[in-house]
């Protein structure tokens, strides 16, 4: 199948990355210490700057935007939109009973869910243990809080969190006396990584070594929201421990394709938050739009008009690996270091897939290959520094619904059509 081919975009990531000398910038002092400061990403290539999707102008497929029921692009979320708006003002804002929670509370995005939560929940003397790939909002929010034991482990590393809590419990006298308590960070699904929160097993290990409940988790379901679990109620959810984990923040502006966030928990965790969070005490209130979009998702969600969505990432997601991992030089690839696939030897054996899969190549490579799937009509994301650490650069490929298997197999194709080039090349 033939793909358009798109070349604005790159041509303005590009000319974004061009450094200005000094003698060509007719400019104040103000403006020119502003740019060099914009120019030390520029000379890693990583400066980011804002245009048009090449899915949004023209007609490439989109791999990028995180409209992933595809409820933004099919048309399904406005007709519901204008449908709930035209209730108001006979609504609320109340979606605790969807996610079996006690009560919630609206938040303005998830970064700002992540500091409310960060720096008024972990009390002096607690310790925060948290993943080493959680959100850049959750590190944020730890910055401000007033628990200054932080200590992280290994990325969804079973052994490596036992070994830390053992570790706690071993030297901090007020943890194993059950006087303080470890607030522990986690995501249901890893935005850069695509893989999902073993979530069950760290929960077995937390009720084993703290039988006085004083290890507590904090989910961040913003990549599962919509997309896994009973009518995309999320992880926490499909795994039924709602009741053994404290606060979960859900984010609108991903899968339901409003924005927002909720944080969910007891009483005592909304009361904690509205009393001593900055980034909720001076904001204002949600506007009408604001929570009517938020409720038309849930409409969507609660009446079941998403689960066929929801199933179609899981074949699409599956029919990608199964077409990248079959090919017959795949394992040549692999060890050639010319072609990296996230869950490539288990997902199989997962008992479900996350709507990302990162690939990765070499390193000096990346942007080749990103600039190839988007000449062959493919909107993928490139992922450098410092979204990720150094020498982990990769390519980010969200699935949507709205994806045709033509879609899924072209994307294929064009990766390894670079693939083979580069063997060639080499």
């Amino acid at each position: 199948m033939n793909f358009p081919v798109t070349n604005s975009a790159i041509a303005a990531r590009i000319k974004g990355q061009k450094v200005v000398t000094n003698s060509a910038r007719m400019i104040s002092t103000f403006y020119r210490n502003l740019e060099e400061a914009l120019d030390t990403r520029r000379v890693d290539h990583t400066l980011f700057s804002i245009c048009q999707n090449t899915w949004q102008a023209g007609d490439a497929v989109d791999f990028s935007s995180n409209d992933v029921l595809s409820l933004g692009s099919t048309g399904i979320l406005r007709d519901e939109f204008l449908r709930e708006l035209s209730l108001q003002p006979q609504f609320t804002t109340g979606s605790g009973d969807f996610h079996n929670a006690e009560t919630g509370l609206i938040m303005g995005s998830g970064y700002e869910a992540n500091v409310a939560i960060w720096s008024t929940v972990p009390r002096p003397g607690d310790v925060i243990v948290y993943d080493t790939l959680v959100h850049a909002s959750t590190y944020e929010g730890m910055k401000q809080s007033l628990a200054t034991d932080q200590e992280e482990f290994q990325h969804n590393d079973v052994a490596s969190f036992k070994r830390l809590l053992i570790s706690i419990l071993e030297t901090k006298p007020l943890i194993s006396q059950a006087k303080r308590s470890v607030i522990i960070a986690v995501e249901s699904v890893y935005s850069m990584d695509g893989d999902i929160c073993l979530l069950q097993e760290l929960v077995d290990i937390a009720k084993e070594l703290f039988p006085s409940g004083n290890a507590q988790f904090v989910v961040d379901e913003a990549h599962s929201t919509g997309v896994i679990g009973p009518k995309g109620s999320g992880l926490v959810s499909e795994l039924g421990l709602e009741d053994e984990i404290a606060i979960r923040i859900h984010t609108y502006g991903k899968a339901m394709s409003a924005s927002g966030a909720i944080i969910l928990g007891k009483q005592t965790i909304k009361s904690i938050v509205v009393n001593f969070a900055r980034s909720f005490i001076f904001s204002t209130a949600p506007s009408i739009t604001f929570v009517a979009a938020i409720r038309s998702g849930f409409n969507l969600l609660k009446t079941g008009k998403t689960k066929t969505a929801q199933m179609r990432i899981q074949l699409l997601v599956a029919l990608f690996l199964r077409e990248i991992t079959s090919r017959q030089n795949w394992e040549e690839c692999r060890d050639m270091g010319l072609l990296s696939v996230a869950l490539s030897n288990t997902w199989e054996e997962q008992p479900f897939l996350a709507h990302i899969v990162p690939i990765q190549t070499r390193q000096q490579y990346n942007y080749w290959l990103f600039f190839h799937l988007h000449a062959s009509g493919f909107c993928v994301f490139p992922v450098e520094y410092p979204t990720v650490p150094r020498g982990q650069s990769r390519i980010k490929i969200t699935f949507h619904a709205g994806n045709t298997t033509d879609h899924i197999k072209g994307l294929a194709a064009a990766i390894y059509e670079w693939v083979d080039e580069m063997i060639k090349i080499e």
